[in-house]
């Protein structure tokens, strides 16, 4: 029963990690981080072929070897938390105090994404003189 129900979580967040590919206000990398958990109890293939995306599997060896965020997602990020925070404020009309929680919990996310270390450089393989 486990190993099912984390391969539909699985598959779940694989799909809103698509949809966040797509959708400039939503993340991708971190459903596709919980998707390789889910896959890691679930399905060792599935796992193996999100590690090995050519896409996002560096990203995610990264993190789970390093919980190293490369510089660019560290700068989506942000701007996503910000544009994000910014539609909550203008669509929603918040009061002070949710305003300024709801600020917080960006702010401090924020300050998470940006003190995890950069991956480390990969090097590649030697060249043969042939």
């Amino acid at each position: 029963m486990g190993r099912y129900l984390y391969f539909s979580l699985g598959c779940l967040f694989v799909a809103l990690g698509i949809i966040g590919a797509m959708l400039p206000v939503m993340p991708t990398t971190i459903f596709l981080i919980l998707a390789a958990g889910c896959f890691a109890r679930s399905s060792p293939a599935w796992e193996r072929w999100l590690l090995e995306h050519p896409r996002f599997g560096h990203t995610l060896r990264s993190w789970r070897e390093e919980g190293a965020i490369p510089r660019r997602a560290k700068f989506l990020a942000c701007v996503g938390m910000t544009v994000g925070l910014v539609l909550f404020y203008i669509g929603a009309h918040p009061g002070p105090l949710l305003l300024a929680t709801v600020a917080s919990v960006m702010i401090a996310s924020g300050i998470y994404v940006l003190s995890r270390p950069l991956p480390t450089p990969r090097s590649s393989p030697p060249r043969s003189n042939d």
